[in-house]
């Protein structure tokens, strides 16, 4: 048996909500690929914007999955859909497709394909063997799983410039040199020059991507977390997403001057900062609006004696 608790309904559909945090990740990951076109790396922001696109449609998702009584279902739905998505976001990178002529990669179509199968084979899992009983639980994890998949890899493009598989496990390149067998003809010492990738220093394998992981899953779980109740609404709710995860990106972009230069890191942190500040804002202004009455805390009176 399941019980449902209505969630609050907004201006805004599931669909409509789907369609632009699709629209708008997707497009913010494609945008990173100017990066290689100019060969300059300082778009490479738009991959946090395209992430908090995904993160913003993916805490109203989480809303209507757990308002059939999961209490402890916000926290884990994020961790599922992170998971879900790390596995589609990993293997997504591999196909490498290039559409002919233009030179655009379909790593993001992939990887959100993948997303969202694995996602429909775990709420069926969830659904009918593990016997959960929610009615939107196929579909819920359907979108979760791609919405993931889509926060990691913008966050990742961000992190790196790029999307691309090789790009994210290798950190560098070294040159290792040997004397060859036989020398020159006129006696020169000849050398056999080896390159060798780096793999420690890179995303995956300097263990950036599990910090994106955890970044990505509480900034899925925390709106609704935070917001919810009788008097949660809609716009306040996806406001937060939007706050958290311009907190999130400004970690990513942090991290980001490890892999990047120093101006296009420093490009992606202005831009978290001013995301951040504005929806902070925002949301404070919007929590004003919906409270009965706003009390600034204050430090609690301490007495002493016989008070």
């Amino acid at each position: 048996m399941t019980v449902k608790m209505e969630a609050s309904a907004g201006k805004l559909s599931e669909k409509t909500l789907m369609i632009y945090g699709i629209v708008v990740a997707l497009v913010g990951i494609y945008l990173t690929q100017i990066n290689g076109f100019t060969g300059v790396a300082v778009f490479s922001f738009f991959g946090g914007i395209g992430a908090i696109a995904a993160l913003w449609w993916g805490s109203d998702t989480i809303k209507h999955l757990c308002s059939y009584g999961l209490g402890t279902g916000v926290p884990s739905a994020g961790m599922v859909a992170f998971g879900a998505g790390a596995i589609a976001m990993i293997a997504g990178t591999k196909f490498n497709l290039i559409i002919p002529f233009v030179g655009i990669s379909l790593v993001p179509i992939v990887t959100l394909i993948l997303a969202a199968l694995i996602g429909a084979v775990i709420g069926y899992i969830a659904n009918n063997i593990i016997n959960m009983n929610i009615p939107v639980m196929i579909f819920s994890l359907t979108k979760l799983s791609i919405v993931g998949a889509l926060t990691m890899l913008g966050f990742g493009a961000m992190c790196t410039g790029t999307f691309s598989f090789n790009g994210l496990v290798t950190g560098g390149l070294s040159l290792q040199m040997e004397p060859a067998a036989q020398a020159a003809a006129n006696g020169a010492q000849m050398f056999t020059v080896t390159v060798i990738p780096e793999f420690a220093g890179s995303l995956i394998g300097g263990a950036t991507l599990a910090v994106i992981f955890f970044l990505g899953a509480m900034a899925l779980q925390h709106p609704f977390n935070a917001c919810l109740g009788p008097n949660e609404q809609q716009d306040r709710t996806l406001m937060l997403a939007l706050e958290v995860g311009f907190l999130s990106m400004i970690v990513v972009a942090v991290m980001s001057y490890a892999f990047l230069d120093i101006v296009s890191a420093t490009i992606g942190l202005i831009v978290a900062l001013i995301g951040w500040i504005y929806t902070y804002k925002q949301y404070i202004a919007l929590s004003k609006r919906d409270a009965y009455e706003w009390l600034d805390a204050k430090p609690i009176k301490e007495v002493g004696g016989d008070q």
